[in-house]
């Protein structure tokens, strides 16, 4: 009779387990159809989905993983959640407090020639919501795509960002706005996008061009740090979400990265 019982509650739990399953993949399906995403998250067992998506995500910010082209599937979901409840907030914020602290440590000689150097694309603005529908990195990249969601300048500040920008501006820093996008297509977009947005008074604008629109990341973002430096101008802070914003010769003083899991520019 015991051995019937204790068998009877081993049905039970494997019943209510394949139940939960089930709901859990139901709910990723819908969740996915709702977010524009094509096919659901398929978890791994136990908890090591989201331990390797969190060990994947740390090696991506410090600069182990290199060259990756897309978020790995199984890390949807986890990239998503990060992204979108809370925690990249938070961790942004962090950041940003660090750069205050720096930024207090600093006495201006007042001659006008102090700079720092921003990146814009999820540095000043998030595009979280156009990388949602590429599920957050798990689609490859989509150059054309890109530059349709670029046009409509929509982006969102990042919130953290943009006060901090407000400070750098406030405490007679000329801030540079250094982006990969394209200036002869972009540029009306991208001005429009970051006035609307609450980034006003920065020194330029810099945008590639014919000249250097086929150089990498890199290569592009020292060869404009250098112009600036020989124009007399003295860096002391750069920040962008790509570690090729930071790489490279004349990076400033101090580099600060801002998180980014969702795509990697060389």
């Amino acid at each position: 009779m015991k051995e019937k019982l204790e068998k009877a509650e081993e049905a039970r739990a494997m019943m209510e387990k394949c139940r939960r399953e089930t709901m859990l993949l139901i709910f990723l399906t819908i969740s996915s159809v709702a977010s524009g995403t094509t096919s659901p998250w398929i978890p791994m067992d136990g908890n090591y989905g989201a331990s390797y998506c969190l060990s994947w995500r740390l090696a991506v910010e410090t600069n182990n993983v290199r060259a990756w082209r897309i978020v790995p599937l199984q890390c949807l979901r986890y990239v998503e959640v990060y992204m979108l409840a809370g925690q990249y907030d938070r961790d942004v914020q962090l950041i940003v407090d660090q750069i205050k602290v720096y930024l207090n440590e600093i006495t201006l000689p007042g001659d006008g020639m102090d700079a720092w150097v921003l990146d814009v694309d999820d540095t000043c603005f998030s595009n979280v919501f156009y990388y949602r529908l590429k599920r957050y990195g798990c689609d490859p990249y989509d150059p054309t795509g890109f530059r349709t969601w670029a046009m409509k300048g929509e982006s969102p500040a990042i919130q953290p960002v943009l006060e901090l920008f407000n400070k750098l501006i406030e405490t007679g820093f000329k801030v540079f706005l250094v982006t990969g996008r394209d200036e002869e297509t972009l540029r009306q977009a991208t001005l429009e996008n970051l006035h609307n947005q609450g980034f006003t008074g920065y020194e330029r604008l810099i945008m590639r061009t014919a000249d250097n629109k086929r150089q990498s990341a890199i290569t592009y973002k020292t060869r404009i740090r250098k112009e600036m430096m020989e124009e007399g101008y003295r860096i002391w802070g750069n920040v962008g979400d790509q570690w090729s914003d930071l790489q490279g010769e004349y990076s400033g003083d101090r580099t600060f990265k801002i998180p980014n899991p969702m795509y990697f520019v060389p």
